[in-house]
């Protein structure tokens, strides 16, 4: 239980801007895509109180499109209800980013164990191409740009797979883990990154499926490492580690 001195209560809503949208339909769904990519990139910080009143006046809607949308993010676990003080953005909690790595862990690492032995031209060509632009990405200090490369790198190799119910399951948990990876932007993680992505593709053009599987548990293993860090340093973002 957090106390309300440490909830976020001063956001100015800037970040959204208004909505022009037809008479009828679509209203509510706009509303959730925004709050939500909101939350994701932390404009709206774990433990902001949400104001419902200055979200309607900055889209320019009623209330009734605002409080389903954030009835929406409830059940995806992104804000919460707090009894007397209202709605509440989640503390990012570090069981869940931990459940969520051991998911990926163990499909990616599978993914690319089984694509090493046949993978195509295609998937090489779409690989190397996406590292180059990781390493000028890198070099021009971009890190927002380097994290959309990052997460096209590991689509590629979803997609290569094939397996639609595998996919499914590996992009929810990596949804799960958005709000979590973007706090790493400002740390030195992007250039780890490239490294740990490096070895994981050189290992795919040898054919090592062993190698390739080892690298990529290696690359989350560190990833998570590095957040539940974070987590210590950080207890208004994240739930007590257990």
């Amino acid at each position: 239980m957090h106390s309300l001195s440490t909830l976020h209560v001063d956001t100015d809503y800037s970040f959204l801007t208004r909505l022009n949208l037809p008479a009828r339909g679509g209203t509510t769904d706009h509303v959730a895509n925004l709050l939500r990519e909101a939350i994701v990139a932390s404009e709206l910080a774990p433990g902001t109180i949400i104001n419902k009143h200055s979200i309607c006046e900055r889209l320019g809607v009623s209330r009734f499109p605002v409080s389903e949308a954030l009835a929406r993010l409830q059940t995806e676990g992104l804000v919460e209800i707090l009894p007397q003080r209202g709605t509440r953005v989640t503390l990012i909690r570090i069981d869940d980013v931990r459940e969520s790595m051991f998911i990926r862990r163990a499909l990616e690492a599978e993914a690319v164990r089984l694509l090493a032995a046949g993978i195509t031209d295609e998937t090489v060509a779409g690989l190397t191409r996406n590292m180059r632009y990781q390493a000028s990405a890198l070099e021009a200090g971009d890190r927002r740009g380097f994290h959309t490369l990052d997460l096209e790198f590991h689509q590629i190799l979803i997609d290569a797979l094939a397996y639609g119910r595998a996919r499914v399951a590996i992009e929810s948990a990596r949804s799960n883990l958005e709000r979590a990876r973007r706090i790493l932007l400002g740390s030195t993680r992007f250039q780890h990154t490239y490294a740990e992505h490096l070895e994981i593709f050189d290992a795919l053009i040898a054919h090592d499926g062993a190698k390739a599987a080892d690298a990529m548990s290696t690359h989350l293993n560190r990833v998570i490492d590095e957040l539940v860090a974070y987590s210590l340093a950080q207890p208004d973002v994240f739930e007590k580690v257990t």
